[in-house]
This record gives C-alpha cells, sequence and structure tokens, in this order.
C-alpha cells in the first residue's frame, strides 16, 4: 500500500455500532435501511450515519482500515419514511450516537430471490470492496414477517465466531459426516 492516504469515499447506505461491530446497512432507496436502523437504535445499539457514510482508509500498524463518519451536517439525524427528519440525540440521548467505527460487517438488503441450497446452509455471503480492502458481506432478504433487527444482530455474533475461527455450518457438516461414518445404515 503506498503512503498516500486517498481521500474518503461517500457512500449511501445506514452505519451503526452493533455490538461494537461498524455495520453498513446497504440497499436502494425504500429497502428500510433507516426504519432497520431506528430498529436497532431503540434495541441499544448506535447511530453513526444516516444516509451518506464518509469511509476513510486508515494505515493502522496492524493494517489498513476503514473507518466510517458521519459527514458533519447530518450529525444526529435520520430520516425514516412516513416520520420525516428526526434529531436521534434529542429522542434518545448521546447514548444512541457514536461519531465513528470500522467497517466491519456489511448487511445487503437487496438480496432478492430464493436462496441455492448452498445458501441455505452457508448464508449469502459475499465480499465489498471499499478503497482495496475486502469487507465481509451478508444480503438479508427483505420479506414480511422477517424480525430484520434480530437478524443484523445474529449476523454480528455470527461474523464474531467467523473471526475467531468458527463456522457454523462446517461444524454440522463435521458432525453429520461423523455421524454418518460411525452409525451406517
Amino acid at each position: 500500500m503506498s503512503s498516500a492516504i486517498p481521500p474518503p469515499v461517500t457512500v449511501h447506505g445506514v452505519f451503526v455500532a452493533v455490538d461494537g461491530l461498524g455495520v453498513w446497512l446497504k440497499g436502494a432507496s425504500g429497502a428500510g435501511k433507516s426504519e432497520l436502523g431506528l430498529e436497532l437504535i431503540s434495541r441499544g445499539h448506535r447511530l453513526i450515519a444516516d444516509d451518506a457514510i464518509d469511509l476513510h482508509l486508515e494505515d493502522e500498524p496492524s493494517g489498513p482500515r476503514l473507518i466510517g463518519r458521519c459527514p458533519p451536517l447530518l450529525e444526529s439525524f435520520i430520516e425514516v419514511r412516513g416520520l420525516g427528519i428526526l434529531n436521534l440525540r434529542r429522542l434518545y440521548g448521546d447514548e444512541a450516537l457514536v461519531a465513528e467505527a470500522t467497517l466491519d460487517l456489511v448487511i445487503d438488503l437487496d438480496a432478492t430471490g430464493e436462496a441455492s441450497p448452498d445458501e441455505r446452509l452457508s448464508g449469502r455471503r459475499t465480499l465489498t470492496t471499499v478503497h482495496g480492502i475486502a469487507v465481509a458481506t451478508v444480503a438479508l432478504p427483505r420479506r414480511v414477517g422477517h424480525n430484520l433487527a434480530v437478524l443484523v444482530e445474529a449476523a454480528c455474533r455470527d461474523h464474531r465466531l467467523r473471526l475467531a475461527g468458527y463456522d457454523a455450518c462446517a461444524d454440522l457438516v463435521a458432525r453429520q459426516a461423523q455421524r454418518i461414518v460411525t452409525e451406517p445404515l
């Protein structure tokens, strides 16, 4: 990596801190990103930015990382369809906001169609690249009746486990393989 740090990239979405992870909620206009962000805030998580996220590349001794911040004009505000502009600092207090976070996980709300058999086991996982840094991405389909806040929280916990080397899908497949070997039909 060169020593010149590029200017920030501004991306569309909502950036929240969920259990200490910086999570970019990504999706088309009207996908429900801000509503999901508001639900996460009401569950005790923290807003960094709504609508526009400035992603800064920072060179750290452990390697480069992306830091998400809110453009100053938009700090504390969120726009929710049907409610309009809300000031979260006034609604929930300072504890509902945080100035910045490392981008750890992307949740893509644009997933459509039926999951393939492999995706049913392992999830819809890809990578999103910003400033040359690949960030783990989970695509969640938006369906009536889904509690997306719970799914985002579970995705964050699962991401932490994956970073620690645990993969639930691989664990289950190994258990099944072991049982087939030790208990033939």
